[in-house]
């Protein structure tokens, strides 16, 4: 019953250390490559916390940010939903 009761307390604490980790890293940022659309790149990071569209004549930018709570931030530029620049602020 004790190494049941230990069992599940590696476990808990296991699920929560991944549900407090935030997807804004170094690791996460060096997957992003130039031409993935915005749908691939939510699917590493999540929801920009901010983010910016326009569009001029046949052309669509958006400017999209990350941010963890240390601080550190990814910024990416999409032309027309694919990646042309990204940043790692700190």
């Amino acid at each position: 019953m004790l190494f049941l009761k230990r069992l599940l307390g590696i476990a808990l604490m296991t699920v929560w250390l991944v549900a407090c980790s935030s997807p804004v890293s170094q690791a996460n940022y060096d997957k992003i490559q130039n031409g993935m659309s915005l749908t691939e790149v939510k699917a590493i990071l999540g929801e920009p916390a901010e983010t910016q569209t326009m569009g001029i004549g046949g052309l669509s930018g958006t400017s999209a940010t990350w941010a963890n709570d240390k601080g550190l931030k990814i910024s990416i530029q999409f032309v027309n939903d694919k990646v042309q620049l990204k940043n790692l602020l700190q």
